[in-house]
């Protein structure tokens, strides 16, 4: 594995760890709000996905390694289009997978860029401003802190989360790439009828699958790892 960096169109500089391996395609893991590249989440998931394809993890602006100040969707799109621009220099294939407000940035590049060839939208919401994000319980908590990581916790900076930002819902129709949403039934943060509101309105070839007992974003992979590793193998990998 080796770090870059790329530089946006408005400055900021964007960390992205490569795992390497000489495939013709590459997956590119977009985290959610309070996530990093480097969490020990994302570098599993990371290894295990480079057995099949090329990887590349970034850390959006205001996380981790990358500077700037995150915005809560209003400017990371350029953030995910930065990357996907250079990977569109090496690569046949270009396959996105995003995670909560990551899964919503996915799915904003996909109606934009149309050689993304597949994508993988995780816990992504219909819109910002109808996040329950029911932090009080349990199911948001618990895991919270089971993933608690002090360097990545230190690394967050936000700017407010103010201003107009692209709704997911008004534009997945624009969507052409194959793309799977996956959801947690019980999750407390991005209530599962975002996800589904964003396949029914889908007009690509996709698929809905909701995961029994799990919660938010990388919880799916972390609380069913082998049906999730599955189902991201089989939609991105098979013909």
């Amino acid at each position: 594995m080796k770090e870059i960096k790329l530089k946006t169109r408005d400055g900021v500089n964007i960390a992205v760890n490569c795992f390497e391996n000489n495939f013709d395609s590459v997956v590119i893991l977009a985290p959610g709000w309070f996530m990093t590249k480097d969490s020990k989440s994302f570098k599993e998931m990371s290894k295990i996905l480079s057995e099949y394809s090329d990887v590349m993890a970034f850390d959006f602006r205001g996380h981790g390694k990358s500077s700037g100040f995150y915005t809560f969707t209003r400017k990371e799109v350029i953030d995910i289009l930065t990357v996907v621009q250079y990977a569109h220099k090496k690569y046949k294939k270009i396959y996105l997978m995003g995670f909560s407000l990551g899964g919503a940035l996915v799915l904003i590049a996909g109606a934009k860029k149309h050689y993304i060839d597949k994508i993988i939208a995780i816990s992504a919401p219909s819109c910002f401003d109808k996040i329950e994000n029911k932090v009080w319980r349990k199911e948001a908590w618990i895991p919270t802190f089971q993933k608690f990581e002090f360097e990545r916790w230190c690394s967050i900076r936000p700017a407010l989360p103010i201003g107009k930002k692209i709704k997911p819902i008004d534009i997945v129709k624009e969507i052409k790439a194959p793309t799977l949403f996956m959801a947690g039934d019980k999750d407390p943060t991005v209530c599962c009828w975002h996800t589904k509101e964003l396949f029914d309105n889908a007009v690509c070839e996709k698929r809905y699958e909701l995961f029994e007992n799990c919660f938010h974003a990388e919880d799916l992979f972390l609380q069913n790892k082998e049906k999730f590793v599955k189902l991201c193998v089989e939609w991105l990998f098979s013909e």
